[in-house]
């Protein structure tokens, strides 16, 4: 016999002695609790012999003799079927509970920890793609009330500056914004020839000179992409980097409050801006984001797909748009 034969038939039979191992534990918990619940229903002789059964099997484990313990599993499993049929799992029952158990982990997850989003827009590019898909920590900023706008402790960990968060539009709660925060409660901010200011000090920031440019959506309704020019620019906060995009050549912008002041970030609420920065509805149009609408801090990318190519045949068309390079990626 060959040492690859030997070898394998090793392994094999170590696989076959877990499997009973995990079958016999799993049968032993099941006939404990059934003659538990309902050794009111049998008689007292058949329960003696159900829990000899239960003895023997015990017995073997879990350094036993081989054979022992496969004669053990299959009489525990007989005067399981012959004394308490009605408190054993049917195949069908045992599926619906792992599934359901599965499910109601999913939901309590989506709505307490984690919950996916997709990026439908190029208004934070370059940080997030068209077609980006996120997952997003709910739990970081306090814990909602699933279909409500409470939440608890959410003054335990406040947003910061620079961090990405999805919210519901002020102005549309229906829907949600995803941005970045550029200031928080307290903070003044406003906008001076495409440089942000926080508190009277610009936000320190370097050209980066490469040849920037990127993909976005042109035509929602036909699904046309094009290719626009820019200028790249990486600024610093606290903690954090990220590169922002302007349009190349295009004119020097300043924003301020109605009064031409800067904003003043009210309590309990954040300044935000997407980083394609000529190319984003934030708050520079429509005001601040009360921290009753964010819904949690981007995380990561962990899965992203782009511009699909109509030459490729229709069956290879969606693997050829898939980006693997963005998938897994932590948001900055």
């Amino acid at each position: 016999m060959s040492l690859l034969k030997r070898l394998m038939e090793r392994y094999q039979a170590r696989a076959r002695r877990r499997r009973v191992l995990r079958e016999a534990r799993l049968l032993l918990r099941e006939a404990r609790r059934g003659l538990r619940r309902y050794a009111h229903r049998i008689s007292a002789g058949q329960a003696v012999l159900v829990r000899q059964a239960i003895a023997r099997l015990s017995a073997a484990l879990p350094g036993g003799d081989w054979d022992e313990m496969r004669q053990g599993l299959n009489a525990l499993d007989k005067a399981l079927d012959d004394y308490l049929p009605f408190a054993r799992k049917s195949t069908f029952r045992e599926y619906a509970e792992s599934i359901g158990v599965a499910v109601l982990i999913a939901l309590f997850l989506r709505a307490f920890v984690v919950e996916a989003f997709k990026i439908p827009s190029g208004s934070m590019i370059p940080t997030l793609q068209v077609g980006d898909h996120i997952f997003v920590n709910k739990f970081i900023y306090g814990v909602r009330v699933p279909w409500t706008d409470i939440k608890f402790g959410e003054h335990f960990r406040p947003p910061k500056r620079g961090e990405v968060i999805v919210f519901k539009y002020p102005n549309n709660p229906s829907i949600d914004f995803i941005k970045r925060i550029v200031a928080v409660a307290g903070d003044t901010v406003e906008m001076r020839d495409n440089q942000v200011w926080v508190n009277g000090k610009p936000v320190p920031r370097v050209h980066q000179n490469y040849d920037c440019h990127y993909h976005d959506i042109a035509d929602e309704n036909t699904g046309r992409w094009e290719e626009r020019d820019c200028d790249a620019w990486q600024e610093t906060v606290p903690g954090n980097q990220y590169v922002t995009y302007y349009d190349r050549n295009g004119p020097e912008r300043s924003f301020y409050a109605h009064d031409q002041s800067p904003w003043h970030v009210p309590a309990d609420a954040v300044f935000v801006m997407g980083d394609n920065r000529d190319n984003s509805h934030d708050s520079r149009f429509w005001g601040f984001v009360p921290y009753d609408l964010i819904k949690g801090k981007a995380m990561v990318t962990w899965f992203s797909i782009g511009e699909e190519n109509p030459e490729d045949p229709p069956v290879v068309r969606w693997f050829h748009a898939v980006r693997g390079e963005r998938m897994f990626k932590l948001i900055r």
